[in-house]
């Protein structure tokens, strides 16, 4: 019986760049398969969830129990909207069609946001993370990233830009509007039939229902909690994601693990963690392999820290109040520069 020869063995790993050898080592741990039965689960709870909550809405009748309610379906529409965020990244199955398939029952009817407009825009994100000029979640009207959108700014702008720090989370009741704002645009222009229904029978059937079962004020104050609630959920989620890590320039030569690593910011947990912040908290192995299943992210954690130690890149991770706080501070120096 001969044995094999470790360097022999160990020579392909070696080849390629050092993206390359992790990712090599990530396929060999099986980080990569997918967990059909893990997603089929989640699916189906959240769904449960969230025909409950409908049920719970119209047994309450007109009641201001309701606001509960609201609490309630804010929690799972955020919910819904990281498995639509699992999808886009086709970590729940690697067929391209039936990704969007799901994307599209989970994104436009089952939250109303268009789940073309979001993949678009969140490719881009990550194709380009904090880079100014390209990433978009850089390029936003309401908060400064950087000293040049404080530079260009007057009147309004400049004094909000002042206050950020104070502002952004009173900012985020409005994220959910805004999204389906962005997403009514997006489709309107695409002329895309199936987003277009569907978006219109989400729309169309949550606010039949809302004002079927409550009178007009307690309607618009339902409508108020709820959304505000979701838009603050999904925004403070994936806040602590890069807010406060380095802006790179639009002409950084940084290849891609070093540009992933460096603007990306883990938050640490439990399983309570992963749960609620939907598998954001693994934003650095996330950025790496946008398509590893979450229920994975976890256990790839040891060996994408190790393998940054190894190599001298920074591996940032902080408890989530730590991360709000580090992006608040970062937030009031750039918008400290509105006041000069």
């Amino acid at each position: 019986m001969t044995t094999a020869d470790p360097a022999a063995e160990a020579a392909p790993a070696e080849r390629g760049t050092d993206y390359a050898r992790l990712s090599r080592a990530v396929r060999r741990a099986g980080l990569m398969d997918r967990h059909a039965g893990d997603y089929t689960w989640r699916i189906a709870v959240t769904v449960f969830l969230l025909a409950a909550g409908w049920a719970a809405f119209v047994l309450t009748g007109n009641s201001w129990w309701q606001l509960a309610v609201a609490v309630f379906l804010a929690v799972i529409f955020t919910q819904l909207g990281f498995l639509g965020h699992d999808a886009g990244h086709r970590q729940i199955c690697a067929s391209r069609r039936r990704s969007y398939i799901l994307g599209l029952l989970l994104g436009n009817l089952g939250i109303g946001l268009s789940f073309g407009w979001w993949v678009d825009k969140h490719n881009r994100h990550h194709a380009n993370p904090n880079t100014e000029g390209a990433d978009p979640d850089v390029m936003l009207r309401a908060l400064a990233m950087t000293a040049g959108q404080v530079a260009a700014s007057r009147g309004l702008s400049r004094a909000v830009f002042r206050c950020q720090a104070f502002l952004f989370f009173p900012m985020l009741l409005g994220e959910a509007f805004s999204v389906h704002a962005a997403s009514i645009r997006a489709v309107s222009r695409r002329h895309r039939l199936a987003e277009a229904v569907l978006l219109a029978l989400h729309f169309a059937a949550y606010l039949t229902v809302v004002f079927l079962v409550l009178s007009p004020v307690k309607a618009i104050v339902f409508i108020l909690v709820q959304q505000g609630l979701f838009g603050v959920y999904l925004g403070a989620s994936f806040a602590p994601n890069h807010k406060g890590m380095p802006i790179l320039s639009e002409h950084d030569e940084q290849d891609f693990l070093r540009r992933q690593v460096l603007t990306s910011r883990n938050i640490s947990g439990n399983w309570f963690t992963d749960v609620a912040l939907g598998g954001l908290n693994y934003q650095i192995e996330h950025h790496l392999f946008p398509s590893m299943p979450r229920p994975n992210l976890r256990r790839s954690q040891p060996l994408i820290r190790e393998f940054c130690r190894q190599h001298g890149l920074p591996y940032t991770q902080a408890s989530l109040v730590g991360s709000y706080a580090q992006a608040l501070r970062y937030l009031h120096a750039i918008g400290a520069q509105a006041s000069s």
